[in-house]
């Protein structure tokens, strides 16, 4: 697409009457991606970490306040240990080479997920992305690294469990809002957006209490082609939809209207 082309799009992407504050990532494809080309698996991987860069660059042209990516699930601690070294290879080469353009760019990077069994080279890492960055107020970059929602959402319970145990919490007073307050994203707003790349239509285990009411667009692409252009497709996409939040359409029969 023309440059021009892109920016009558990103005109009409803002032009809508709604746009995201928090946009998330499931970068999907990169194996098919490699595959469909003849080419290793890392490639792929290296492929979709370039499709990463445009992300967050795209994020920040669009003014999205929030970018959650998630680049490694605790799930995948299953895939064959060569393949898990090569991303965590590409994890440690991402925030090396990028973490400065990333200060420089005002972005401040959080990273949520289990913690408790990681490396101490990967512990380091990741706290000096967030250290570096924390005091930045552009786009917030959410790294989703060793990451699974329902294993969130146990430890929420426990702790809320451990609470109720040492009197300093009510059986009773466990809502919504207690159970948030314990997740990983409690100083983070709910995703307004999640986009999956390759076809797939599944969250995978990703932000599931967090996507309560996030809108959904899957984009038949592959990750590692994922650009500008198709982030302004999903936006689009974004805008047009009625986001009622369980009640009714301002126009619709029976719903009440300003006064």
């Amino acid at each position: 697409m023309a440059a021009g082309d892109i920016l009558e799009a990103e005109t009409n992407a803002r032009d809508l009457r709604a746009s995201p504050r928090h946009v998330a990532l499931i970068m999907d494809g990169n194996g098919r991606w490699a595959a469909a080309r003849g080419l290793p698996r890392f490639e792929g991987h290296r492929r979709g970490v370039e499709a990463l860069r445009r992300a967050v660059r795209a994020a920040i042209n669009l003014r999205i306040d929030y970018l959650t990516v998630y680049s490694f699930s605790a799930e995948n601690w299953s895939r064959p240990r060569e393949e898990v070294e090569m991303l965590l290879g590409l994890l440690h080469r991402f925030i090396r080479n990028d973490l400065a353009e990333l200060h420089a760019s005002n972005v401040r990077v959080r990273v949520i997920g289990a913690r408790g069994d990681l490396a101490p080279e990967i512990l380091d890492l990741l706290r000096e992305a967030e250290q570096v960055t924390q005091a930045n107020a552009g786009l917030t970059l959410v790294v989703a690294f060793n990451y699974g929602a329902r294993q969130e959402i146990a430890a929420a319970a426990r702790a809320l469990a451990e609470m109720v145990a040492l009197g300093r919490l009510a059986p009773g007073e466990i809502d919504a809002e207690a159970i948030a307050a314990q997740l990983d994203t409690a100083d983070i707003p709910d995703p307004d957006l999640i986009i999956r790349t390759s076809g797939e239509q599944r969250l995978s285990n990703f932000l599931l209490w967090q996507a309560a009411y996030a809108e959904f667009v899957f984009l038949p692409i592959l990750w590692p082609d994922f650009d500008e252009v198709a982030f302004i497709g999903a936006l689009a996409e974004y805008g047009h939809r009625d986001r009622r939040f369980g009640g009714l359409d301002a126009a619709a029969p029976g719903a009440k209207t300003a006064s």
